[in-house]
């Protein structure tokens, strides 16, 4: 059976009952709204005024959080990535993006919940080697919990990965809202 590809309903459905559960949220994801009011295909990367991402919190038993090193930023983030046509849901795609960069695989990796811990809208710089100009990325994220050990890296995209406490998440409201899940 062949997936159905990610639509604009299922974001718009996933988006509404996010912002159901943080309404708090909604003014900085108005560029979402407006952009998917206006029929603008999200679930592509060349829709540079914004598209959707995935994203993947993994937590540990002891409440650690994954993070990798992106070969191209350089810098420790956490796993994530664009959507594949392949992807039904936009929590499939977070959890294909786990597998994919940390090499744990899917059966060993359990969704925390069916809705995202925090939806972060974020400017990505132009990347002429891409033929990309500067665009925002709209990054859905997932908290995930194992207790499975890192696999395999996708050494294209990462260099190292390495388990951390949850104050070592960078964005504060997604800092808080894992830590508070986590409790």
């Amino acid at each position: 059976m062949i997936p159905i590809a990610i639509t604009a309903d299922h974001i718009r459905e996933t988006l509404d009952a996010y912002l159901e559960a943080y309404p708090d949220d909604k003014p900085s994801l108005a560029p979402v709204l407006e952009l998917l009011d206006a029929e603008a295909d999200l679930t592509t990367r060349k829709e540079f005024r914004g598209h959707a991402t995935a994203g993947a919190i993994l937590a540990d038993p002891a409440g650690r959080v994954l993070h990798i090193r992106h070969r191209a930023l350089e810098r420790w983030l956490l796993p994530g990535g664009h959507l594949e046509p392949d992807d039904a849901r936009l929590l499939d795609a977070a959890q294909r993006e786990l597998t994919e960069e940390t090499g744990i695989p899917a059966s060993a990796v359990v969704p925390a919940g069916m809705l995202p811990v925090h939806i972060d809208v974020h400017p990505i710089p132009a990347n002429d080697a891409k033929g990309e100009p500067a665009h925002r990325h709209f990054d859905f994220r997932y908290l995930f919990r194992t207790a499975a050990e890192v696999g395999e890296l996708q050494l294209e995209e990462v260099t190292a990965a390495a388990w951390r406490d949850a104050d070592d998440i960078a964005d504060g409201v997604l800092r808080h809202r894992v830590k508070g899940a986590l409790r």
